[in-house]
């Protein structure tokens, strides 16, 4: 069915719709002149592959590839959507830059007939501010010579516009875009290869985010891996998080047992990397060989391990086998046997020896603090002194 409009009804406002808004400091009401030259700037059409229609029947209708006939309403909006297909938001910031002149430029020339954002919103039935975040992208689009500078634009001009992809480059609809902080998330953004507008949208709304950490493990792994990156450059994030965790029963187990895995994991692959055993007795000598293959047979099983299972079980296992290796290997070797248990002896000596001259004796004479007890424990560290020195006396006349 064909639906028929009269030019009046279908052709976009004139300019006079304009002049019903005064704004003495923007903008002066054109004469009927220039609104005439408007209509002899070439159609959209000829550079952006649009339709023809004639201004004397609006129910004209047009022939597709298969010489089907379609109303000329339809076609409008067909070629209207093609347009924005190939130029997405381009086609919307022409018509603001070649139609807006914010305060502060003189009404001269083809400025006369343009109207401030505020007029231009209004008109639209938008923001002001909408109407800027698309001026400002064409701004800067300018700058970087990809479109016209605002003075040549004149009202109702059509020109060839870039791809609809590089609009995201340039233009964004947050206001948090401008500020110091939106701009740290947009480069962040854009070096992850996303959208700045989505990174500011989600900065925007930190429940949203919560509910989605919350609600799916996808999500939640994806803020732990930011969150660990962000606290290699930010101490205070780290004692934040370290000061949280420590409030937290739950967490400092966790944390105590994932220490503990990585302590025993350490273990086994210093031994694969270095070649070296470290003795019960804290001796360092060469790992056997078949220590040092089991030992690279459970690191190899650690490595092929998940970032999804427990790595705890394994790790205790793996530790396990290891040492029980170590402690076999000292005691079959008879020279690291005694090495082992000299060293082992002396290093108990020694903790003796620093415990005992810990002890203050002065404070025992000046206080009151004198038990029966203590003297009997002396007495008894001292018989134990004596029957140690006798044994290490036969053992020296022994071996001599």
């Amino acid at each position: 069915m064909t639906i028929a409009f009269t030019p009046s009804a279908s052709s976009p406002a004139e300019p006079e719709t304009v002049a019903a808004i005064s704004e003495p400091e923007f903008w002066e009401p054109s004469a009927p002149e220039p609104q005439e030259a408007t209509r002899d700037v070439p159609d959209a059409a000829d550079d952006q592959g649009q339709y023809e229609t004639d201004e004397t029947d609006d129910t004209a209708e047009t022939e597709d590839d298969d010489g089907r006939e379609h109303d000329v309403v339809v076609v409008r909006d067909a070629h209207d959507f093609g347009v924005y297909a190939r130029t997405g938001g381009w086609a919307f910031a022409l018509k603001v830059a070649r139609s807006v002149r914010p305060g502060g430029q003189a009404a001269e020339g083809t400025a006369r007939t343009k109207v401030s954002a505020k007029a231009f919103a209004q008109l639209a039935g938008c923001s002001p501010e909408r109407v800027m975040r698309y001026y400002k992208a064409w701004d800067m689009a300018a700058d970087d010579g990809l479109v016209p500078q605002f003075e040549v634009l004149v009202p109702g001009e059509d020109i060839e516009l870039p791809e609809a992809d590089v609009w995201l480059s340039y233009y964004t609809s947050r206001n948090s875009a401008s500020s110091v902080r939106g701009q740290a998330i947009s480069a962040a953004a854009e070096a992850e290869g996303i959208r700045p507008t989505k990174a500011l949208e989600v900065a925007e709304n930190p429940t949203a985010l919560r509910a989605a950490i919350l609600a799916d493990p996808g999500t939640a792994e994806a803020a732990r891996g930011a969150l660990l990156d962000r606290m290699k450059e930010d101490p205070a994030l780290q004692t934040e998080m370290a000061r949280a965790i420590a409030r937290t029963d739950d967490l400092k187990k966790a944390v105590a047992s994932e220490a503990k895995a990585a302590d025993r994991i350490g273990y086994v692959r210093q031994i694969v990397e270095n070649g070296q055993i470290k003795t019960p007795a804290g001796q360092t000598v060469e790992a056997p060989a078949e220590l040092r293959a089991e030992a690279e047979r459970h690191l190899s099983l650690l490595d092929e391990l998940d970032d999804s299972e427990e790595a705890g079980e394994w790790a205790g296992e793996a530790y396990d086998t290891v040492k029980g290796l170590v402690a076999k290997a000292v005691e079959d070797d008879p020279a690291l046997r005694v090495q082992e248990r000299r060293t082992k002896f002396y290093n108990s000596l020694q903790k003796a020896t620093k415990v005992f001259e810990e002890l203050t004796l002065d404070e025992v004479m000046e206080e009151d603090i004198y038990e029966a007890d203590m003297l009997q424990r002396l007495e008894a560290l001292q018989e134990a002194i004596g029957t140690c020195i006798s044994a290490l006396r036969k053992a020296t006349t022994a071996s001599s």
